[in-house]
């Protein structure tokens, strides 16, 4: 019988792989490629959000998206779930895999960026409302 509960939780200071926690949470929408689907759910390959603001990124993982977004030059109008449930070390470890796969050369992110933006913003119980409120976000770390 297949076990669905989900990934088992890290042990404190275990090494997390990346590929496993992207293929649980997010092969789905945007594919073992990272191409996405045309139209419907925008590639993380090539895109400027994954290579982008390191802060932004760990945003979009924490709360969601709903709305609007231009990826690659092609805008999408759907909803992305947040992410909030994984650990701080999940988060690094599935943003650091999809910043350097593919034709995406990014560097790696450290747990401690998703533990500073979880705490400020707490706050924060909605997703953000598409690409201007996540611009508006980087361009504030800037």
């Amino acid at each position: 019988m297949a076990d669905l509960s989900g990934p088992a939780p890290v042990a404190v200071g275990a090494a997390v792989d990346g590929k496993a926690v992207f293929n649980g949470q997010c092969v789905a929408c945007h594919q073992a490629t990272g191409k996405g689907l045309p139209g419907v759910f925008p590639p993380l390959d090539g895109s400027e959000w994954v290579q982008g603001d390191a802060r932004t990124l760990a945003n979009i993982l924490l709360h969601g998206i709903n709305g609007e977004i231009s990826v690659a030059g092609t805008t999408y109008n759907g909803a992305m779930p947040a992410f909030q449930q994984l650990g701080d070390a999940e988060l690094a470890a599935v943003a650091s895999y999809i910043r350097s796969n593919w034709s995406n050369k990014a560097n790696s992110l450290p747990s401690t960026l998703f533990e500073q933006e979880r705490k400020a913003s707490s706050a924060r119980t909605k997703p953000f409302e598409g690409g201007a409120a996540l611009k508006a976000l980087s361009d504030k770390s800037n």
